[in-house]
Protein backbone atom coordinates (compact mmCIF):
# COMPACT_ATOMS: atom_id res chain seq x y z
CA UNK A 1 0.00 0.00 0.00
CA UNK A 2 1.69 2.92 -1.39
CA UNK A 3 1.58 6.29 0.82
CA UNK A 4 1.42 10.10 -0.25
CA UNK A 5 5.13 10.35 -0.65
CA UNK A 6 5.51 7.36 -3.03
CA UNK A 7 2.74 8.40 -4.93
CA UNK A 8 3.97 11.76 -5.77
CA UNK A 9 6.93 10.24 -7.48
CA UNK A 10 5.05 8.04 -9.45
CA UNK A 11 3.96 9.35 -12.85
CA UNK A 12 0.71 10.14 -14.19
CA UNK A 13 0.51 7.04 -16.02
CA UNK A 14 1.27 5.12 -13.10
CA UNK A 15 -1.26 6.65 -10.62
CA UNK A 16 -4.12 5.87 -13.38
CA UNK A 17 -3.19 2.33 -13.51
CA UNK A 18 -3.09 1.60 -9.92
CA UNK A 19 -6.60 3.50 -9.30
CA UNK A 20 -7.27 0.88 -12.09
CA UNK A 21 -5.80 -2.16 -10.49
CA UNK A 22 -7.02 -0.89 -7.32
CA UNK A 23 -10.61 -0.23 -7.98
CA UNK A 24 -10.94 -3.79 -9.72
CA UNK A 25 -9.25 -5.26 -6.32
CA UNK A 26 -12.42 -3.13 -4.57
CA UNK A 27 -15.17 -5.10 -6.81
CA UNK A 28 -13.85 -8.56 -6.39
CA UNK A 29 -13.77 -7.82 -2.24
CA UNK A 30 -17.27 -6.68 -2.80
CA UNK A 31 -18.41 -9.93 -4.68
CA UNK A 32 -16.90 -11.48 -2.23
CA UNK A 33 -17.92 -9.68 0.52
CA UNK A 34 -22.13 -10.82 -0.96
CA UNK A 35 -20.94 -14.66 -1.42
CA UNK A 36 -19.58 -14.97 1.64
CA UNK A 37 -16.12 -15.75 0.39
CA UNK A 38 -14.47 -13.31 2.28
CA UNK A 39 -12.36 -13.67 5.17
CA UNK A 40 -10.61 -10.09 5.71
CA UNK A 41 -13.36 -7.55 5.60
CA UNK A 42 -11.34 -4.85 7.32
CA UNK A 43 -9.27 -5.16 3.68
CA UNK A 44 -12.76 -3.56 2.55
CA UNK A 45 -11.92 -0.23 3.74
CA UNK A 46 -8.17 -0.24 3.39
CA UNK A 47 -8.61 -0.87 -0.31
CA UNK A 48 -11.12 1.94 0.14
CA UNK A 49 -8.67 4.63 1.46
CA UNK A 50 -6.14 3.45 -0.82
CA UNK A 51 -8.78 4.62 -3.58
CA UNK A 52 -9.03 8.10 -1.83
CA UNK A 53 -5.53 8.28 -1.77
CA UNK A 54 -5.12 7.82 -5.50
CA UNK A 55 -7.72 10.69 -6.52
CA UNK A 56 -6.79 12.76 -4.07
CA UNK A 57 -3.16 12.82 -5.58
CA UNK A 58 -4.82 13.10 -9.12
CA UNK A 59 -6.79 15.87 -8.19
CA UNK A 60 -3.74 17.39 -6.68
CA UNK A 61 -1.79 17.41 -9.80
CA UNK A 62 -4.89 18.82 -11.95
CA UNK A 63 -4.88 21.57 -9.58
CA UNK A 64 -1.45 21.99 -9.69
CA UNK A 65 -1.55 22.19 -13.81
CA UNK A 66 -4.15 24.38 -13.92
CA UNK A 67 -2.96 26.63 -11.57
CA UNK A 68 0.24 26.90 -13.27
CA UNK A 69 -1.29 27.19 -17.19
CA UNK A 70 -3.52 30.30 -15.39
CA UNK A 71 0.22 31.64 -13.97
CA UNK A 72 1.41 31.17 -17.93
CA UNK A 73 -1.48 32.99 -19.17
CA UNK A 74 -1.32 36.41 -16.49
CA UNK A 75 2.12 36.63 -17.40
Amino acid sequence: MARQKELADLSLTDLREQLGETKQELFNLRFQNVTGQLDNYSRIAQVKKQVARLLTELRAREIAAAEALENQETV
